[in-house]
């Protein structure tokens, strides 16, 4: 809809990516737009009578903005909406990681499987480069240690030294005399796992590019340098973050963030009846995800320095009434969140004291 012909403002749907040209038409001719939330349309346009085309949907958004107080959106800036695309783009690489990991290890399964036993992470680099040279045991017999040696340090991306080239030597040539492969040297398996290999190699080394370009881009904002200060959150989960909540400044209030993460709790009630209560996980599930490693992450590294995350985790566990893990760290995020967003509005870094951390638990909470 485009209201006021001298200062027009569209509004409509969102609608994932097809609804992002739209998006850049607005932002290029500086026009005020508000990009709806689909499920608040959806409540505010209801009928009993359902007829859904093009033209109705327009029609539909028309009569909804003129009775509604839409809030118009406000474009991120360019560096956040950068470390979005880029998170987002990381998320699909490191899952196209997963799936071929798991392809190729299917695969070694037939060819050479005792080859695994070379290394305590089997998609390292050097790993990924010994299997593509030695995908079946017959490529490893029929070859001297010393040309093995020479082969692992001249044709691996990582430089051996002659002792560490001729320690795995020796040992590929024991794995070779033990194989038994269901399949022959040159049966498809064995193409099958190199083919998984190179694509291994070259997804390892577009994470690492990712890696770098966020933490480049997220380097000069103030809020990545915040929420690395709070233990538990390295400089790759700050960037992603950052790019997955954007300017947390642009919230009112610590409610409001958790509202856009999704953990805000949805209650119902009705009569005598009260349901449990559970978060709505209408936000943002790359963010909601993201947060919980986060809070998985620093209870795992709680050694390494004192963390008031942590502290509440635990009293929630001590209660009378022990919460359940789930339970206990969606609250931690709901801290987390509120303890950022403090930290970022005051634009200083986390502190630990153990009078603050216990003056903030309580049962309650």
């Amino acid at each position: 809809m485009i209201k006021q012909a001298n200062d027009p403002v569209v509004y409509f749907e969102a609608t994932g990516i097809y609804s992002q040209p739209l998006v850049r038409f607005c932002q290029d001719h500086q026009l005020r737009y508000g990009r709806l939330n689909p499920l608040e349309l959806h409540l505010h346009s209801e009928t009993l009578r359902r007829v859904k085309t093009d033209q109705k949907d327009a029609h539909r958004i028309a009569l909804s903005v003129m009775h509604h107080q839409y809030r118009l959106t406000t474009p991120w800036r360019p560096e956040y909406e950068q470390l979005r695309q880029l998170n987002r783009f990381y998320q699909q690489v490191m899952n196209d990681i997963k799936l071929t990991r798991l392809k190729l290890y299917t695969a070694l399964q037939q060819t050479f499987p005792e080859v695994e036993k070379l290394f305590s992470s089997r998609v390292s680099k050097l790993a990924l480069n010994v299997i593509l040279l030695f995908p079946h045991p017959d490529f490893v017999r029929h070859i001297s240690r010393t040309c093995l040696k020479n082969k692992l340090m001249n044709e691996t991306d990582k430089k051996l030294s002659k002792a560490k080239g001729l320690k795995y030597a020796e040992k590929l040539i024991g794995y070779a005399k033990d194989s038994y492969p269901a399949a022959d040297s040159d049966s498809i398996q064995v193409q099958e796992v190199q083919y998984y290999c190179r694509q291994l190699i070259g997804l390892t080394k577009q994470e690492d590019i990712l890696r770098e370009q966020m933490n480049t881009t997220a380097e000069p904002l103030a809020q990545f340098q915040i929420y690395q200060s709070m233990p538990g959150i390295g400089a790759l989960s700050a960037a992603q973050l950052v790019g997955e909540i954007g300017d947390i400044l642009r919230f009112d209030n610590a409610n409001q963030v958790n509202a856009y993460v999704g953990i805000d709790l949805n209650r119902y009630q009705s009569g005598k009846y009260q349901r449990q209560d559970h978060i709505n996980k209408r936000g943002n599930p790359h963010a909601r995800a993201l947060l919980y490693l986060i809070v998985k992450n620093m209870i795992r590294q709680q050694a390494a320095a004192p963390n008031h995350i942590v502290d509440y985790y635990y009293q929630l566990k001590k209660q009378p009434i022990p919460k359940r893990d789930k339970v206990a760290i969606v609250a931690c995020m709901n801290k987390t969140l509120k303890c950022l967003y403090a930290m970022v509005m005051a634009g200083t870094k986390y502190r630990y004291r153990y009078t603050d951390s216990k003056s903030t638990i309580s049962p309650e909470s």
